[in-house]
């Protein structure tokens, strides 16, 4: 299990795809001391995770780090499966 705190950076659009998979990114800057811009995906039933996130909230996101080769290039994908908001997150909007 790992995890990191930051600030939400941006949050992308859901992707879906013919073979009916679907997922979701978002970026979060971390709380080093030399802070980095990381991108986690939610996939398939996780996807409803991203949607609770807004730019400005901070976050600790659980993930496990995924990896795989295709076409001789290998790849790294951080798989979120829980974003909690923690102190300091701004207050959400009231829905219209």
């Amino acid at each position: 299990m790992n995890t990191l705190k930051g600030t939400v950076k941006v949050v992308l659009d859901e992707q879906t795809f013919a073979s009916g998979f679907n997922k979701r990114e978002f970026v979060i800057t971390t709380e080093d001391k030399f802070p980095q811009d990381m991108k986690f995906e939610c996939v398939k039933d996780k996807v409803e995770l991203v949607n609770a996130l807004t730019v400005g909230d901070n976050v600790e996101v659980t993930f496990d780090v995924r990896g795989n080769e295709y076409n001789d290039k290998y790849y790294v994908n951080l798989v979120a499966w829980k974003a909690d908001k923690v102190a300091g997150s701004p207050p959400a909007e009231p829905e219209e």
